[in-house]
């Protein structure tokens, strides 16, 4: 797995103040798309046992919400298999950090069983995860009103209750 960048003290890609890991490689090619760059599986540079290290030591910080892993697209199969070690980690570690993905696939969709990106680790990292931002972003539909996500089709999943219910819930975050 590839990385293009890490922000630490990221307040734009979820609640709170966060680390956010922007993966590489991305097979949606989002018109309009605000990381093209991250399309490439190799672009930025290679996800390493350091680099792990350094998001958990940053995220060990008190003042840290949690994690945003976003893109590229991290549910891609190469890059769901890479982001495995550090999620299980992050929840042994730091059991109180949330954890943000964000998606061009549909969760209810693509990342259930027979879907497209459904893979052997794919439940869970989404039972790891606490909000889900899913759907392609759509040029047509930008709204930069919108908090933490792109375009109007976009929805913000709280995951937790999801996953406990058998039935998509959207955050409060979505108004």
């Amino acid at each position: 797995m590839y990385i293009g960048e890490i922000i630490t003290a990221d307040c734009a890609n979820g609640e709170g103040l966060r680390v956010s890991l922007f993966v590489s490689g991305c097979t949606n090619h989002c018109k309009g798309c605000f990381q093209p760059q991250t399309w490439d599986f190799h672009y930025g540079r290679e996800y390493t046992p350091e680099i792990e290290a350094f998001i958990l030591q940053e995220l060990s910080k008190s003042y840290y919400n949690g994690l945003t892993v976003l893109g590229g697209e991290p549910f891609e199969p190469s890059n769901q298999r890479g982001l495995l070690p550090l999620v299980r980690r992050l929840k042994k570690e730091l059991p109180d950090r949330d954890l943000w993905f964000y998606t061009g696939f549909t969760y209810d969709k693509d990342l259930i069983p027979g879907g497209c990106r459904y893979i052997e680790c794919t439940d869970e990292l989404l039972d790891a995860a606490d909000i889900l931002v899913d759907g392609r972003f759509v040029e047509e539909k930008r709204n930069l009103m919108l908090r933490f996500r792109g375009s109007e089709n976009q929805r913000i999943i709280d995951l937790r209750r999801t996953r406990a219910e058998g039935r998509v819930i959207l955050s409060p975050l979505n108004t």
